[in-house]
């Protein structure tokens, strides 16, 4: 059962995803410092170069814990940070995780960057962990994220409404999505085609 927490680097056709340290920090700033979609995120605003470094810290403290396991993202044609993701919510006696936390640069969004590191995470979870749920959450404003997670062919759960409360005080509702190890092979099939058309 350790296996779901070994850090694992995952390398794709657009993409390389390697666990996230602490030097990852100034890049993920360069990217992700500033941007409007921290709005939908659980972390607050990202002003600084120091929110950053804080977040980093964060992320790699619940590492620590067991839970989580995160991911910079590498867009391999230019050797740059692209974002970052991770699996969260790991519970390996159960069989399942959450794919999250995930966002990326401006440059990266909208491009075979996002749609890659799903299917190397999905990919792995599936068929190198032996998981039988994978689920997805977004915030019920983020219309976006909502579609982008259709589009790959997750099946959505429904809405906790009031289901946790932002930095800024806001109660957010949180739409939820699964994959079913059952269903893994139909979507693989899905995000293969994606990606060949990128």
């Amino acid at each position: 059962m350790n296996n779901w927490i070994q850090p694992i680097t995952l390398v794709g056709n657009h993409v390389r995803l390697e666990i996230m340290t602490l030097g990852h920090a100034p890049e993920l700033a360069k990217i992700g410092v500033g941007q409007d979609f921290w709005d939908f995120m659980l972390y607050g605003e990202m002003r600084t170069d120091q929110d950053m470094q804080n977040w980093v810290t964060d992320i790699l403290n619940r590492s620590a814990t067991g839970t989580d396991l995160p991911f910079v993202a590498i867009h391999l044609d230019s050797g740059r940070v692209a974002g970052a993701t991770r699996y969260l919510n790991i519970m390996p006696k159960d069989r399942g995780l959450e794919i999250g936390g995930t966002w990326y640069g401006l440059e990266f969004q909208r491009t075979a960057v996002n749609t890659e590191c799903k299917y190397l995470l999905l990919k792995h979870a599936f068929e190198s962990l032996g998981a039988i749920r994978v689920q997805l959450k977004t915030d019920l404003r983020n219309v976006r994220s909502q579609v982008a997670i259709e589009r790959i062919g997750a099946r959505k759960e429904g809405i906790l409404r009031n289901h946790m409360v932002l930095p800024d005080g806001r109660y957010r509702d949180s739409v939820f999505y699964s994959i079913l190890d059952t269903e893994w092979q139909e979507v693989k099939v899905r995000l293969e085609g994606m990606l060949a058309r990128k």
